[in-house]
């Protein structure tokens, strides 16, 4: 899997959306919708992605809003970008942690979300920004 990218790659010309979210609960929910218009968009493109995809999609990026608001003060932006065979699920924070990867522990309760969102994505890259952070994460289409 190639590294994901950040804004200072990305093509002009390439597929994707970008939505500010304020705060609060509603935007994970919110993260989902957009997901799915974002999928919609990909299908009048004519791009076919797996059965599988969307709840996948809407899946991965909930978990990474969810993170946001879980572990960071202030706003959030939600970024899918189609990258060849994949869509980029960016989600930047203002929060200075960086996601913790837990070693697998089928007992514990919650705070699952990093390894599922590794487990379907393959990678999850977390770069650092001046005032917080952004988490890529790939998901292939098929």
């Amino acid at each position: 899997m190639t590294p994901a990218h950040g804004p200072d790659a990305a093509d002009a010309s390439a597929v994707s959306t970008v939505v500010e979210f304020t705060g609060g609960s509603a935007m994970i929910p919110a993260s989902r919708d957009v997901v799915h218009r974002f999928v919609a968009h990909l299908a009048e493109l004519g791009v076919a992605p797996a059965d599988t995809f969307l709840d996948t999609a809407r899946l991965v990026a909930s978990e990474l809003v969810t993170n946001a608001l879980r572990h960071a003060p202030g706003p959030c932006r939600l970024a899918l970008t189609l990258v060849g065979d994949r869509v980029e699920i960016a989600v930047s924070d203002t929060g200075d942690g960086f996601p913790t990867f837990l070693p697998r522990d089928p007992v514990r309760v919650g705070r699952h979300g990093l390894e599922i969102v590794t487990r379907l994505c393959g990678e999850v890259i977390t770069r650092p920004h001046t005032k917080g952070k952004t988490v890529y994460a790939r998901l292939p289409l098929t």
